[in-house]
């Protein structure tokens, strides 16, 4: 474990639960699910993962920073986790109220208010993974403190 690149175990981890979170649906609606594999947000995901994962890798092996490649997947993660979760709350939310509707009709009574769609973990795991990435990227930002005292000059 004494590494001089042992950091980059980090988004290899999370890259590995980034690509992990695509496997899992990112909102529920009562039983139904939706936002797992098949679904082209949980594909990007996916790919993603396996990004984040080779970058670290090859860190790993080629002693060579990769903190702003990383830092970009991560921005990338994120963003389609996100746009992903409020596409699928949305498609879910109106598949219940279309339904509801069709019901009430069918059976000539009032409507009912459909469920509300709540987040899954799919989602959790994808946003958690997605910012591990983000801040370990920007620890490329971070550097030594300088130093408090002027280094002598040679003047010969």
């Amino acid at each position: 474990m004494r590494h001089p690149m042992r950091a980059y175990y980090v988004p290899l981890g999370a890259g590995t639960l980034l690509a992990a979170s695509a496997f899992l649906p990112r909102v529920r609606l009562g039983v139904g699910a939706a936002g797992a594999l098949p679904a082209a947000s949980a594909l990007w995901t996916l790919a993603l993962g396996f990004a984040a994962v080779l970058l670290a890798v090859l860190s790993l092996i080629t002693r060579k920073n990769s903190r702003h490649p990383l830092f970009l997947v991560g921005l990338l993660a994120l963003g389609i986790e996100l746009l992903g979760w409020r596409f699928f709350e949305r498609a879910l939310s109106e598949q219940a109220w279309t339904t509801a509707q069709a019901t009430a009709i069918v059976s000539g009574m009032p409507a009912a208010t459909p469920e509300v769609a709540t987040l899954a973990g799919g989602l959790y795991l994808g946003i958690a993974a997605a910012a591990v990435i983000i801040l370990f990227g920007l620890t490329i930002v971070v550097k030594q403190a300088p130093r408090a005292y002027a280094e002598p000059e040679d003047d010969v």
